[in-house]
């Protein structure tokens, strides 16, 4: 639970600096590697809910 956490925390932490260097120097690279991480992030966060949510059906059953 806290490698999720931790994983997702990074990730968060890497697109918003990503976004402020493309904020800082208007390079369109800084804005794609952004978007990258925007998007492994929410892919991160999704697997995250999904062990929860799979823990709490074992629970159930």
């Amino acid at each position: 639970m806290v490698i999720f956490r931790l994983v997702f925390g990074l990730l968060l932490v890497a697109g918003i600096l990503c976004f402020a260097m493309y904020i800082g120097t208007r390079d369109d690279r800084w804005r794609q590697r952004g978007l990258v991480i925007v998007k492994w992030t929410v892919l991160a966060g999704l697997g995250f809910f999904g062990v929860i949510v799979l823990e709490r059906l074992a629970v159930l059953l």
